[in-house]
C-alpha cells in the first residue's frame, strides 16, 4: 500500500494531506509526502507496484469543513483543475497502469489563506482518516455525488 499525500503546507488547510503523512506510521504503508510536486513521486509508485495506492488532497466540493470523499474519476478535472504543477487527472491515469486500485480521498477545506494553520476540523478529520488507512479499511469512506 502506498500513501501519496499532497498539499501546500503554507496555505493553511490546502497541506491537509501533509499534515495527514506526518502523523500516519504503519509497516504495512509506504508514505510519500508528495506536498505540491507528486509528479516528482511517481516513479517510486511505477517501481514498487503497489495493490492500491491512495491520495488524500484538500479538496473544494461544497461540504462542510473537515468533511471527506472519495472522489470519482469523473470528477477530478472538475475539482482539481491545475492545483499541481500538473493536473491531478493525468497523474492518476498515468500511475494506473501500475497500480491495481487508486483512491482519492478529497477533504474539505476551512481556510487556505496564505500562512493559515491547519483547522481544528480538518486536525479531527486527519484522526479518522489515518484510523481508516491503518485498517485498510475503504467500505465505509463515503463517495462523492
Amino acid at each position: 500500500y502506498v500513501l501519496m499525500a499532497l498539499g501546500n503546507v503554507w496555505r493553511g488547510d490546502d497541506g491537509v494531506g501533509c499534515f495527514i503523512a506526518q502523523n500516519f506510521k504503519s509497516d504495512d504503508w509506504l508514505v510519500l509526502d508528495c506536498g505540491r510536486a507528486p509528479e516528482n513521486f511517481t516513479s517510486i509508485v511505477t517501481k514498487t507496484k503497489p495493490k492500491c495506492l491512495v491520495i488524500v488532497d484538500a479538496a473544494e466540493m461544497n461540504l462542510e469543513p473537515g468533511q471527506f470523499r472519495v472522489i470519482p474519476s469523473e470528477r477530478i478535472e472538475e475539482l482539481y483543475p491545475t492545483t499541481h504543477n500538473i493536473p491531478l487527472s493525468y497523474l492518476i491515469s498515468y500511475l494506473d497502469k501500475w497500480v491495481e486500485k487508486i483512491i482519492l480521498i478529497g477533504i474539505q477545506p476551512k481556510k487556505t489563506g496564505e500562512y493559515d494553520q491547519i483547522s481544528k476540523e480538518l486536525k479531527d478529520s486527519t484522526k479518522k482518516i489515518v484510523r481508516i488507512l491503518e485498517k485498510k479499511s475503504f467500505q465505509p469512506l463515503k463517495r462523492l455525488q
